[in-house]
């Protein structure tokens, strides 16, 4: 890899993650000795990228952040392409709306040589012919996820039976043609999964919830056997 590459990596990096994270951890996702780790971030910190932190600790990086526009190779704009049309097509209107502001924003940077790659996408995602029917706005929900807002939700198992649940909303996964809630639930005191289609109603609640390390979603990925709701 390419050291320009790699610095561009690890600011991704970086900002992918919500806590400090160690150099010896970034030299074991890039495959390099934490001497140069220290002078990767030093020569990042000097450019004007805004990571704070220290040899020994960690290093954090302002979300704010942004990185000047780069260029994408065929492949990848035609998975960027992909991907926007499954947003478009699976999820609600408003995400839809930022899926086509995000095209827009791509296409913005793209070289000239490349401009014409996303008129010749050639796979796509279908339309749902047969949705099934919401009643929870899915913008809404993933905003309780990015704030950490407790919610509570009637909701209605494979039987019909009906429970009324406290969560912690997580993520929501698709599983064609079904959007499943991740969450921990304080009713159960465990991981559960709720089909969107299936919560009758939702209640953003004044609560909000702490990152709590056997209760987040980095927990939620290392449990096996997940039972469903």
């Amino acid at each position: 890899m390419r050291r320009a590459d790699r610095l561009l990596k690890i600011v991704h990096f970086l900002r992918s993650r919500r806590r400090a994270v160690t150099a010896q951890t970034i030299a074991e996702q890039f495959e390099i000795c934490t001497r140069t780790v220290y002078r990767d971030i030093q020569d990042l910190m000097t450019s004007g990228a805004p990571i704070i932190g220290e040899a020994g600790v960690g290093y954090m990086i302002d979300k704010d952040y942004f990185l000047p526009p780069v260029t994408f190779d065929v492949d990848e704009i035609e998975a960027l392409g992909l991907g926007i049309s499954m947003v478009r097509h699976w999820t609600d209107d408003g995400f839809a709306q930022k899926a086509l502001s995000a095209l827009d924003k791509i296409q913005a940077v793209l070289p000239a040589a490349l401009q014409g790659q996303l008129e010749q996408i050639t796979t796509y995602s279908a339309p749902n012919l047969a949705p099934l029917p919401w009643q929870v706005s899915f913008s809404d929900l993933r905003d309780c996820m990015r704030r950490r807002r407790k919610i509570a939700i009637c909701y209605s198992d494979g039987t019909g039976k009906e429970s009324q649940r406290q969560l912690r909303p997580l993520a929501v996964i698709f599983c064609s043609p079904v959007w499943l809630l991740v969450a921990w639930c304080e009713t159960r005191e465990g991981f559960r999964h709720f089909r969107l289609d299936r919560i009758a109603k939702l209640d953003i609640l004044e609560a909000g919830f702490a990152d709590e390390p056997d209760k987040n979603l980095a927990a939620y990925k290392a449990q096996d056997g997940i039972p469903v709701a």
